[in-house]
Protein backbone atom coordinates (compact mmCIF):
# COMPACT_ATOMS: atom_id res chain seq x y z
CA UNK A 1 0.00 0.00 0.00
CA UNK A 2 1.23 3.49 -0.86
CA UNK A 3 0.49 6.78 0.85
CA UNK A 4 1.14 9.67 -1.54
CA UNK A 5 -0.13 12.31 0.87
CA UNK A 6 -0.08 12.83 4.61
CA UNK A 7 -3.87 12.59 4.65
CA UNK A 8 -3.57 9.03 3.30
CA UNK A 9 -1.32 8.05 6.22
CA UNK A 10 -3.69 9.59 8.78
CA UNK A 11 -6.75 7.92 7.27
CA UNK A 12 -5.08 4.51 7.07
CA UNK A 13 -3.99 4.49 10.71
CA UNK A 14 -6.71 6.54 12.43
CA UNK A 15 -9.72 6.37 10.11
CA UNK A 16 -9.98 10.16 10.00
CA UNK A 17 -10.23 11.75 6.55
CA UNK A 18 -8.45 15.07 7.03
CA UNK A 19 -7.69 17.59 4.24
CA UNK A 20 -3.89 17.47 4.47
CA UNK A 21 -2.60 17.19 0.87
CA UNK A 22 1.06 17.31 1.86
CA UNK A 23 3.13 14.97 -0.30
CA UNK A 24 4.83 12.30 1.79
CA UNK A 25 7.75 12.22 -0.64
CA UNK A 26 8.31 15.94 -0.17
CA UNK A 27 8.13 15.58 3.61
CA UNK A 28 10.72 12.80 3.57
CA UNK A 29 12.98 14.82 1.27
CA UNK A 30 12.74 17.71 3.74
CA UNK A 31 13.59 15.33 6.60
CA UNK A 32 16.48 13.89 4.58
CA UNK A 33 17.81 17.40 3.97
CA UNK A 34 17.62 18.31 7.65
CA UNK A 35 19.30 15.06 8.71
CA UNK A 36 22.06 15.44 6.12
CA UNK A 37 22.61 19.06 7.12
CA UNK A 38 22.85 18.16 10.81
CA UNK A 39 25.31 15.35 10.03
CA UNK A 40 27.49 17.60 7.89
CA UNK A 41 27.44 20.32 10.53
CA UNK A 42 28.76 17.90 13.16
CA UNK A 43 31.58 16.76 10.90
CA UNK A 44 32.50 20.29 9.81
CA UNK A 45 32.71 21.34 13.46
CA UNK A 46 35.07 18.42 14.16
CA UNK A 47 37.31 19.31 11.21
CA UNK A 48 37.33 22.96 12.24
CA UNK A 49 38.29 22.14 15.82
CA UNK A 50 41.01 19.78 14.55
CA UNK A 51 42.50 22.59 12.46
CA UNK A 52 41.74 20.87 9.16
CA UNK A 53 39.18 23.44 8.07
CA UNK A 54 39.48 27.19 8.41
CA UNK A 55 36.89 29.90 8.94
CA UNK A 56 34.41 30.78 6.21
CA UNK A 57 34.83 34.34 5.02
CA UNK A 58 33.74 36.72 2.30
CA UNK A 59 33.44 40.44 1.67
CA UNK A 60 30.00 42.05 1.69
CA UNK A 61 28.99 45.65 1.12
CA UNK A 62 28.24 47.54 4.29
CA UNK A 63 25.55 50.19 4.73
CA UNK A 64 27.97 52.82 3.45
CA UNK A 65 28.89 50.75 0.40
CA UNK A 66 32.33 49.90 1.75
CA UNK A 67 33.23 46.17 1.63
CA UNK A 68 33.21 44.53 5.07
CA UNK A 69 34.93 41.26 5.94
CA UNK A 70 32.49 38.67 7.34
CA UNK A 71 33.97 35.64 9.09
CA UNK A 72 32.27 32.72 10.79
CA UNK A 73 33.00 29.10 11.76
CA UNK A 74 32.45 26.93 8.66
CA UNK A 75 29.65 24.91 10.24
CA UNK A 76 27.57 28.09 10.55
CA UNK A 77 27.08 28.26 6.77
CA UNK A 78 25.43 24.82 6.67
CA UNK A 79 21.78 26.04 6.92
CA UNK A 80 22.16 28.34 3.88
CA UNK A 81 24.21 25.69 2.07
CA UNK A 82 21.48 23.12 2.72
CA UNK A 83 18.74 25.31 1.26
CA UNK A 84 20.80 26.11 -1.86
CA UNK A 85 21.66 22.45 -2.43
CA UNK A 86 18.04 21.36 -1.88
CA UNK A 87 16.67 23.79 -4.48
CA UNK A 88 19.36 22.91 -7.01
CA UNK A 89 18.94 19.20 -6.30
CA UNK A 90 15.19 19.20 -6.97
CA UNK A 91 15.74 21.18 -10.19
CA UNK A 92 18.48 18.81 -11.35
CA UNK A 93 16.43 15.74 -10.44
CA UNK A 94 13.54 16.99 -12.59
CA UNK A 95 15.78 17.90 -15.55
CA UNK A 96 17.52 14.52 -15.57
CA UNK A 97 14.18 12.73 -15.32
CA UNK A 98 12.93 14.65 -18.36
CA UNK A 99 16.04 13.70 -20.34
CA UNK A 100 15.42 10.08 -19.41
CA UNK A 101 11.79 10.22 -20.64
CA UNK A 102 11.86 12.59 -23.60
CA UNK A 103 8.93 10.85 -25.32
CA UNK A 104 6.64 11.44 -22.35
CA UNK A 105 7.90 15.01 -22.06
CA UNK A 106 7.14 15.71 -25.73
CA UNK A 107 3.60 14.37 -25.28
CA UNK A 108 2.80 16.38 -22.13
CA UNK A 109 5.60 18.79 -21.17
CA UNK A 110 3.76 20.86 -18.55
CA UNK A 111 2.35 17.80 -16.81
CA UNK A 112 5.85 16.36 -16.51
CA UNK A 113 7.46 19.61 -15.34
CA UNK A 114 4.95 20.17 -12.55
CA UNK A 115 4.34 16.55 -11.60
CA UNK A 116 4.82 15.61 -7.94
CA UNK A 117 6.54 12.40 -9.01
CA UNK A 118 9.37 11.56 -11.36
CA UNK A 119 12.76 12.67 -10.07
CA UNK A 120 16.21 11.38 -10.97
CA UNK A 121 18.32 11.03 -7.83
CA UNK A 122 21.57 11.31 -9.80
CA UNK A 123 20.37 14.55 -11.37
CA UNK A 124 19.79 15.90 -7.88
CA UNK A 125 23.19 14.67 -6.77
CA UNK A 126 25.05 16.32 -9.65
CA UNK A 127 23.22 19.67 -9.53
CA UNK A 128 23.32 19.74 -5.74
CA UNK A 129 27.05 19.00 -5.61
CA UNK A 130 27.90 21.66 -8.20
CA UNK A 131 25.79 24.22 -6.36
CA UNK A 132 27.44 23.28 -3.09
CA UNK A 133 30.89 23.73 -4.63
CA UNK A 134 29.96 27.22 -5.87
CA UNK A 135 28.58 28.09 -2.44
CA UNK A 136 31.79 26.87 -0.78
CA UNK A 137 33.89 28.92 -3.19
CA UNK A 138 31.82 31.98 -2.36
CA UNK A 139 32.79 31.54 1.29
CA UNK A 140 36.44 30.86 0.39
CA UNK A 141 36.57 27.41 1.96
CA UNK A 142 38.89 24.63 0.80
CA UNK A 143 36.69 22.21 -1.23
CA UNK A 144 38.20 18.81 -0.43
CA UNK A 145 37.64 18.86 3.36
CA UNK A 146 34.07 19.94 2.68
CA UNK A 147 33.55 17.01 0.32
CA UNK A 148 34.83 14.64 3.01
CA UNK A 149 32.45 16.22 5.52
CA UNK A 150 29.57 15.81 3.06
CA UNK A 151 30.24 12.15 2.22
CA UNK A 152 28.37 10.55 5.10
CA UNK A 153 25.70 13.25 5.09
CA UNK A 154 24.87 12.67 1.43
CA UNK A 155 24.55 8.92 1.94
CA UNK A 156 22.32 9.41 4.98
CA UNK A 157 20.08 11.82 3.09
CA UNK A 158 19.87 9.40 0.16
CA UNK A 159 18.67 6.59 2.41
CA UNK A 160 15.98 8.72 4.06
CA UNK A 161 14.87 10.06 0.68
CA UNK A 162 14.33 6.52 -0.58
CA UNK A 163 11.92 5.96 2.31
CA UNK A 164 9.84 8.71 0.71
CA UNK A 165 9.94 6.84 -2.61
CA UNK A 166 8.68 3.69 -0.90
CA UNK A 167 5.88 5.35 1.06
CA UNK A 168 4.55 7.46 -1.80
CA UNK A 169 4.96 4.81 -4.50
CA UNK A 170 6.64 7.27 -6.86
CA UNK A 171 7.57 4.71 -9.53
CA UNK A 172 11.08 3.89 -8.36
CA UNK A 173 10.20 0.24 -7.93
CA UNK A 174 11.77 -2.73 -9.66
CA UNK A 175 10.66 -5.19 -12.30
CA UNK A 176 8.18 -8.02 -11.85
CA UNK A 177 9.28 -10.11 -8.88
CA UNK A 178 10.29 -13.71 -9.50
CA UNK A 179 8.56 -15.48 -6.61
CA UNK A 180 10.35 -18.75 -7.37
CA UNK A 181 13.60 -17.15 -6.21
CA UNK A 182 12.20 -15.76 -2.94
CA UNK A 183 13.93 -17.21 0.14
CA UNK A 184 11.47 -18.97 2.47
CA UNK A 185 12.55 -16.91 5.47
CA UNK A 186 11.92 -13.56 3.74
CA UNK A 187 8.47 -11.94 4.18
CA UNK A 188 6.51 -11.60 0.94
CA UNK A 189 6.27 -7.80 1.30
CA UNK A 190 10.07 -7.59 1.25
CA UNK A 191 10.20 -9.40 -2.08
CA UNK A 192 7.13 -8.19 -3.99
CA UNK A 193 4.65 -5.33 -3.62
CA UNK A 194 1.81 -3.99 -5.76
CA UNK A 195 2.04 -0.41 -4.45
CA UNK A 196 -1.74 0.08 -4.35
CA UNK A 197 -2.77 3.75 -4.35
CA UNK A 198 0.65 4.84 -5.67
CA UNK A 199 1.04 8.46 -6.72
CA UNK A 200 1.31 7.45 -10.40
CA UNK A 201 -2.10 5.73 -10.28
CA UNK A 202 -0.50 2.71 -11.93
CA UNK A 203 -2.08 -0.70 -11.39
CA UNK A 204 0.49 -3.40 -10.67
CA UNK A 205 -0.63 -6.99 -11.06
CA UNK A 206 0.07 -9.58 -8.39
CA UNK A 207 2.46 -10.83 -7.17
CA UNK A 208 3.99 -7.39 -7.66
CA UNK A 209 7.37 -5.81 -8.28
CA UNK A 210 10.60 -5.69 -6.33
CA UNK A 211 10.40 -2.95 -3.63
CA UNK A 212 13.77 -1.51 -4.61
CA UNK A 213 13.45 1.64 -2.43
CA UNK A 214 13.58 -0.63 0.62
CA UNK A 215 16.76 -2.27 -0.64
CA UNK A 216 18.34 1.08 -1.45
CA UNK A 217 17.48 2.48 1.97
CA UNK A 218 19.13 -0.49 3.69
CA UNK A 219 22.21 -0.28 1.47
CA UNK A 220 22.47 3.49 1.94
CA UNK A 221 22.29 3.20 5.73
CA UNK A 222 24.96 0.48 5.66
CA UNK A 223 27.17 2.69 3.49
CA UNK A 224 26.56 5.64 5.83
CA UNK A 225 27.63 3.54 8.81
CA UNK A 226 30.84 2.60 6.98
CA UNK A 227 31.59 6.19 5.97
CA UNK A 228 30.95 7.42 9.50
CA UNK A 229 33.28 4.78 10.90
CA UNK A 230 36.01 5.79 8.42
CA UNK A 231 35.70 9.56 8.85
CA UNK A 232 38.81 9.81 11.07
CA UNK A 233 41.02 8.04 8.55
CA UNK A 234 44.70 9.10 8.28
CA UNK A 235 44.73 9.40 4.50
CA UNK A 236 44.86 12.51 2.38
CA UNK A 237 41.97 14.95 2.23
CA UNK A 238 39.40 13.81 -0.32
CA UNK A 239 39.93 10.09 0.34
CA UNK A 240 36.63 9.70 2.19
CA UNK A 241 34.68 11.36 -0.60
CA UNK A 242 36.32 8.96 -3.04
CA UNK A 243 35.02 6.09 -0.91
CA UNK A 244 31.57 7.68 -1.10
CA UNK A 245 31.73 7.84 -4.90
CA UNK A 246 32.63 4.15 -5.12
CA UNK A 247 29.85 3.13 -2.71
CA UNK A 248 27.23 5.33 -4.39
CA UNK A 249 28.16 4.06 -7.84
CA UNK A 250 28.22 0.38 -6.91
CA UNK A 251 24.99 0.62 -4.93
CA UNK A 252 23.11 2.12 -7.85
CA UNK A 253 24.72 -0.19 -10.38
CA UNK A 254 23.54 -3.20 -8.37
CA UNK A 255 19.98 -1.98 -7.91
CA UNK A 256 19.65 -1.12 -11.60
CA UNK A 257 19.80 -4.84 -12.38
CA UNK A 258 16.26 -5.24 -11.00
CA UNK A 259 14.97 -1.73 -11.73
CA UNK A 260 12.88 -0.78 -14.75
CA UNK A 261 14.35 2.26 -16.50
CA UNK A 262 14.61 3.26 -20.16
CA UNK A 263 17.68 1.80 -21.86
CA UNK A 264 19.61 4.44 -23.79
CA UNK A 265 21.95 4.01 -26.73
CA UNK A 266 24.98 6.25 -26.30
CA UNK A 267 28.08 5.76 -28.46
CA UNK A 268 27.18 2.14 -28.95
CA UNK A 269 26.63 1.56 -25.22
CA UNK A 270 23.22 0.16 -24.24
CA UNK A 271 22.53 1.10 -20.63
CA UNK A 272 20.21 3.15 -18.48
CA UNK A 273 21.13 6.72 -17.63
CA UNK A 274 21.64 5.67 -14.01
CA UNK A 275 24.00 2.84 -15.00
CA UNK A 276 26.18 5.19 -17.05
CA UNK A 277 26.41 7.72 -14.24
CA UNK A 278 27.03 4.97 -11.67
CA UNK A 279 29.97 3.62 -13.68
CA UNK A 280 31.39 7.14 -14.01
CA UNK A 281 31.07 7.77 -10.26
CA UNK A 282 32.72 4.46 -9.43
CA UNK A 283 35.59 5.15 -11.83
CA UNK A 284 36.14 8.62 -10.37
CA UNK A 285 36.07 7.15 -6.87
CA UNK A 286 38.61 4.46 -7.73
CA UNK A 287 40.89 7.09 -9.29
CA UNK A 288 40.58 9.23 -6.18
CA UNK A 289 41.41 6.30 -3.92
CA UNK A 290 44.48 5.43 -5.96
CA UNK A 291 45.77 9.00 -5.67
CA UNK A 292 44.83 9.70 -2.05
CA UNK A 293 45.36 6.39 -0.25
CA UNK A 294 48.53 7.64 1.41
CA UNK A 295 48.95 9.14 4.84
CA UNK A 296 48.75 12.92 4.81
CA UNK A 297 52.20 14.37 5.41
CA UNK A 298 51.00 17.86 6.24
CA UNK A 299 47.65 19.61 6.79
CA UNK A 300 45.88 20.92 3.70
CA UNK A 301 45.66 24.72 3.39
CA UNK A 302 42.76 25.96 5.47
CA UNK A 303 41.54 29.04 3.61
CA UNK A 304 42.22 30.99 0.46
CA UNK A 305 44.08 34.28 0.67
CA UNK A 306 41.90 37.19 1.83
Amino acid sequence: MSYPYLSDVIKAYTGYDLPMPLATFGLLVALATLAAGACMKVEMRRLYQAGRLGKAWRHVKGADGVPVLVEKPPQDIVPDLTIAVLIAGVLGARIFHIFEHLDSFAAAPWDMIFSRSGLSIFGGLIFGTLTGMLFVKRWNLTPRPLLDAAAGAMMLGYGIGRIGCQISGDGDWGGVANMALKPDWLPTWAWAQTYDNNIYGELIAAPGVYPTPIYETLMAFACFALLWALRKHPFKTGWLFSVYLVLAGLERLLIEQIRVNPVLDFAGIHATQAEMIAVALTACGVLGLSLLSRRASQPAPLVATR
